[in-house]
């Protein structure tokens, strides 16, 4: 479990005082930890250690409402190592966990529960989709807001495992609404066959699963105004590897995606090369994580889908979501 850890006077640009935080971010295929000292007076977070974990927490949820043992297992593995990451940083004072989708569905999500509190001290928050929106409007937007080349309001799309957020709003939120269209759950609805995802994917199957990603993007629009937006702001693996893909990069480096720009016409290319492509081909590319191999697909589709819908040109990429917002919150 984490300790108070040490006490220290924590001081930024200037001498100013900042607050050192910890935020974890516990979705359906990562688990992502933020250490950060975070600064009010400028808006601004100095990461000390930002990482990502692939536990597929939410592996089988969909089909049998529950979370795998080897799941909670993999997810606890992971809070063991960031429980000595933030006792390192003194940052346990400032802690918070936030579960999404997959711990939202479970019928043992109390199994999860007290794993996490055992492990860290904390109780994870399993938020609701609408929550999980805001989340993600701040920790995107909070250093966009300046910015003259981009026009409000945003639409922020938060592309997970499970489910998809979608916000739209200017300096605040609008209207927000999630949906459950993610990466791992389109993947295990239509890609899956025998136990195994088909490689490469059928005509059928795409075509199924686009039916589906469009049936959300209905459900979504009943709430959120998506095509009055003009700036569209990507967040997560599936589009930050998307990003990856378009500048060809030799490895995933966050610098050159963050606030890096793709057209539509590139997302739809690389989206039909990923469903076309088999398990060898994409594990070959340099930047792609092993634990989106099998998922990026469906990811891909429905960053492309959005993008059609709402007839935006380009998606702006951000690497700063959810997980800065949760580190915000407790600044």
């Amino acid at each position: 479990m984490v300790g108070q850890g040490p006490l220290r006077d924590v001081r930024g640009r200037g001498g100013r005082p900042v607050t050192r935080v910890a935020a974890i971010d516990c979705g359906t295929n990562s688990i992502r930890l933020l250490v950060a000292d975070a600064d009010p007076a400028t808006g601004e977070l100095t990461d000390l250690d930002r990482r990502m974990t692939i536990v597929r927490l939410g592996q089988g949820v969909d089909r049998t409402g529950r979370l795998a043992p080897q799941a909670l297992e993999r997810t606890f593995a992971a809070c063991r190592e960031y429980a000595e990451i933030i006792e390192k940083h003194g940052a346990s004072e400032h802690l918070r966990f936030v579960a999404t989708s997959a711990s939202r569905d479970a019928e043992n999500r109390d199994d999860f529960v007290r794993g996490v509190v055992d492990i860290l001290g904390v109780e994870p928050e399993v938020i609701t989709g609408d929550q999980e929106a805001e989340f993600s409007f701040t920790g995107a937007t909070k250093e966009l807001t300046g910015r003259d080349d981009l026009h409000r309001p945003f639409l922020v799309v938060d592309i997970g495992g499970g489910s998809t957020e979608f916000v739209v709003g200017d300096d605040r939120v609008r209207a927000a609404r999630s949906v459950d269209v993610g990466c791992v759950r389109m993947t295990e609805r239509h890609l899956v066959r025998d136990g195994a995802v088909t490689d490469p994917p059928t005509e059928e199957q795409i075509a199924a699963m686009r039916a589906d990603i469009e049936a959300a993007l209905d459900r979504a629009e009943e709430t959120v105004p998506l095509r009055e937006a003009r700036t569209l702001v990507g967040l997560a693996g599936s589009v930050t590897t998307v990003s990856a893909i378009a500048q060809d990069l030799p490895e995933y480096d966050s610098a050159a995606i963050h606030h890096s720009r793709v057209s539509r016409d590139r997302v739809r290319e690389i989206t039909e090369w990923l469903l076309r492509s088999t398990h060898a081909e994409r594990a070959a590319v340099p930047s792609m994580h092993p634990g989106r191999v099998d998922v990026i697909g469906a990811g891909a589709l429905v960053l492309l889908a959005v993008m059609e819908r709402t007839g935006a040109e380009e998606v702006v990429v951000s690497e700063h979501d959810i997980l800065d917002g949760i580190a915000w919150s407790v600044a």
